[in-house]
């Protein structure tokens, strides 16, 4: 390692300004509409850059100490669709015009960070699906479950104690490390206890969808969720926004953005305060059962050192409690019968408190470009009150988990060095290479307290605790590289390859403890095991391109998941400290990306199918509420892809995503009561057979210094029969969800009412196999007003 550092900081210093003299210029221009009349306040930046500039009140701007050669020019300005335009920079020719299009008129030109870099999701050789922070006000999104069929073959749900379960393309999250990895500010949200759903102040969403193994590596076998907010530069800039809906939704959120120190230093500030009265009642003592208040911040600090130096310190923490955490009936024919009750005499109020904080570096060189981030994120997750694990009024079974910081704080630290080929490069390959590493801490301590009724649930005497105390320790290293070569301006080859290397230690201890004793017998002695796994990601893709807006793909790529080592729970069948393997997958894409009529139009399609190995399956264990992951079976997943975005007419936006995934096991073995169930052939678990999505969008200016405009927006979503238990014997069928949303915008200010599930419907989100069902929230309504300055 100390070598790796020193070779760092030699080439640092080989490729700083001081070492390589260049002739820099000073890159100006102006940003207009369609009359030629400047725009105020546009910003001017040039992709994978520091550099970048406000226009004044004539739309001119100037980006000094700029590197000649050819970069893309990325313009943005508060009513009109983005531009990104390819521009060489010379000594005798640094000046541009660029003449923005009313967003009313045309689409949005997307820019991305999927691969690492900034540029053209329309240009890349795999699925790719953008929410711009307009579109994520349009369809009302507060968390990351909002997405589910937003985006083709995407499904996302919770039990209610916000930790979501994603799955794309039949690759579903089934235990603590997830199949879809979710990326805010580029750190990877670890896991299911360490990542922060809240939405807040979101410059844009990406959706990846398929392994992204080379360069996201571990837990990317569905795809990646890239979630970036928006960063402060030189202007100030704000919002307040404020959300009334019934059942007791309140959500005031607000914003800053302001330079400290005009272009060096720069501060952003956003936070959030949510709270709701609950959907459910709880019949023991009717009160609302789910009760829940919620609190999020989000702090940058940013410094450009210089045009090629950046420092950004990003600081988010969130809170969450909920007084009824785990909603559930004991059956879906409970939760059909009886919707949004429940009958539990014991509360689960969660406490629930997730920080997260890095420190970015990034250096614009001759040569490359080097980016360092620093993470480290921790989650103390426990019940205030325990939780009701029988569902039901008897006081049977309850889950305990308040033993103090020192369990159930999971904490991890990451760390990515990264290097890509320069922005202003004229070659015809590009490249990017890096390593990551991380570690993890997660000491977790569970007691299952069997009651007065204990008798009830098949216990053979009453009021004890059974105490599990599973502390796992992991660590991992990966190296990875990718390039794509322009084989001639209409053909080109990516190739890609990484290195995961990962250990891990797992230590449990099982104990009994009688109500009123102070001290506690050992049942398992405190033991512990290692493992350790390996793995290798492949990517390789072919793009051709007809024009510059039509592009056919083929591309394989292969995903990882890590392994692990079991718990300790009361399944004799399975015993703790037995190693798992990782699972793999193998996926194969073809696509045909097409924008037509001046970007008023993109039409994308894609066709995959995927093959998983010693896929994992997890079984839920009752009553300790632990999951056991064994690897099971063979999935085979294979469907189809459509996305439309259209602006046919001036104020007129129409969006239309609809994705077919059929996931079957082609082998699959489980264990039931000593004996092997062969369950070949059944549906995989959270993966709706059929996602769709119709949006309708119509804007009618009223004129007026301040351009108010009438917004009047529905849409339709359809999701397909699917199934919650490898048994196939728990499912929905398929259901049509109805939203509205209408009200009167101008750039300064807008008031919209919303209504969400409008025909009311009544369906099954999640579900646990054992039976226990949590349904998807009934028709809700409200008022949003919304402040920018």
């Amino acid at each position: 390692m100390k070598k790796f550092i020193w070779a760092l900081c030699i080439v640092l210093i080989q490729y700083s300004p001081v070492a390589n003299s260049q002739t820099f210029t000073s890159f100006s221009g102006t940003v207009a509409d369609h009359q030629s009349l400047g725009i105020a306040g546009a910003y001017v930046y040039l992709l994978n850059t520091n550099l970048g500039a406000l226009t004044d009140n004539q739309g001119k701007f100037i980006i000094p100490n700029v590197p000649p050669g050819q970069y893309t020019v990325n313009t943005s300005a508060l009513g009109f669709a983005t531009s990104n335009r390819p521009f060489t920079i010379t000594a005798d020719k640094p000046t541009l015009t660029i003449q923005l299009t009313e967003s009313s008129q045309r689409l949005d030109e997307v820019t991305v960070s999927a691969q690492k870099v900034e540029e053209d999701p329309q240009k890349l050789p795999f699925s790719v699906s953008t929410l711009s922070s307009k579109q994520v006000l349009d369809y009302r999104l507060w968390t990351s479950k909002d997405l589910t069929a937003l985006i083709p073959n995407l499904y996302s749900a919770n039990p209610g104690d916000g930790r979501n379960v994603t799955s794309i393309r039949g690759i579903a999250t089934t235990s603590y490390d997830p199949t879809v990895a979710t990326y805010i500010d580029g750190v990877n949200q670890f896991s299911l206890d360490t990542y922060v759903a809240q939405l807040l102040d979101i410059e844009r969403i990406e959706v990846l969808r398929g392994p992204q193994g080379t360069l996201y590596g571990r837990n990317a076998m569905g795809g990646v969720i890239n979630i970036v907010t928006k960063q402060p530069d030189n202007k100030t800039r704000g919002f307040v926004e404020l959300n009334y809906g019934n059942y007791g939704q309140q959500r005031y959120s607000a914003g800053i953005r302001t330079p400290l120190v005009k272009n060096r230093l720069f501060l952003g500030i956003s936070a959030l305060y949510g709270q709701q009265d609950g959907f459910y009642r709880n019949n023991f003592d009717q009160s609302r059962f789910d009760r829940a208040n919620y609190v999020m911040g989000n702090y940058y600090l940013k410094f450009l050192a210089s045009s090629r130096w950046a420092l950004t310190l990003n600081v988010k923490h969130n809170t969450n409690q909920n007084d009824g955490s785990f909603p559930l009936a004991a059956s879906p024919q409970d939760a059909f019968e009886a919707p949004f009750t429940v009958n539990q005499n014991a509360v689960g109020r969660l406490m629930d408190y997730v920080f997260n904080t890095s420190l970015s570096a990034s250096y614009v060189g001759n040569h490359f470009t080097f980016t360092s981030q620093s993470a480290y994120q921790s989650n103390y997750r426990y019940y205030a009150q325990p939780v009701d694990g029988d569902f039901s009024p008897i006081d049977g079974v309850t889950i305990v988990n308040n033993y103090g910081k020192k369990w159930n704080n999971v904490q991890v630290g990451t760390q990515e060095f990264r290097f890509t080929s320069p922005a202003s490069s004229p070659s015809r390959f590009s490249w990017i290479a890096g390593t990551y590493g991380f570690y993890q801490h997660n000491p977790t301590r569970l007691g299952t307290h069997f009651g007065n009724d204990a008798a009830l649930v098949g216990s053979p005497f009453p009021n004890f605790t059974s105490i599990n105390t599973n502390t796992g320790i992991s660590a991992g290293l990966a190296v990875y590289g990718q390039g794509t070569y322009a084989i001639n301006p209409r053909l080109k080859l990516t190739l890609g390859l990484r290195y995961d290397y990962e250990h891990k230690k797992q230590s449990v201890l099982g104990e009994f403890q009688m109500d009123g004793d102070q001290t506690a017998t050992i049942t398992q002695p405190d033991t512990s095991a290692t493992a350790r796994f390996s793995a290798i990601s492949p990517k390789a893709s072919l793009a051709y391109f007809f024009t510059d807006n039509h592009q056919l793909y083929a591309t394989y790529s292969r995903g990882y998941r890590a392994g692990g080592i079991t718990q300790l729970s009361s399944d004799p069948s399975q015993p703790p400290l037995y190693a798992y393997k990782p699972e793999y997958s193998n996926n194969l894409e073809i696509g045909l990306k097409n924008t037509f009529w001046n970007n008023q139009l993109r039409l994308n399609v894609a066709a995959f199918y995927t093959q998983v190995q010693d896929a994992q399956v997890p079984t839920l264990i009752l009553p300790d509420a632990i999951t056991i992951t064994k690897n099971a079976g063979q999935l085979t997943s294979k469907g189809l892809e459509l996305e439309l975005q259209a602006t046919p007419t001036k104020g007129l936006d129409v969006t239309y995503q609809v994705g077919y995934t059929k996931a079957t096991y082609s082998s699959l073995n489980l264990a039931t009561d000593g004996e092997s169930v062969n369950l070949k052939g059944n549906r995989q678990i959270f993966t709706p057979d059929v996602t769709s999505l119709l949006a309708v969008q119509y804007s009618y200016g009223l004129g007026g210094k301040q351009q108010y405009r009438l917004v009047a927006r529905g849409e339709w979503s359809y999701l397909g029969k699917q199934y919650f238990d490898l048994a196939n014997q728990i499912s929905q069928n398929a259901y049509s969800l109805l939203n509205a949303r209408i009200g009167i915008s101008s750039q300064r200010a807008e008031l919209f009412f919303w209504g969400r599930n409008l025909g009311d419907a009544t369906f099954i989100d999640y579900a646990y196999n054992f039976g226990a069902a949590h349904l998807g929230n009934p028709r809700n309504y409200g008022a949003t007003l919304r402040l920018n300055f």
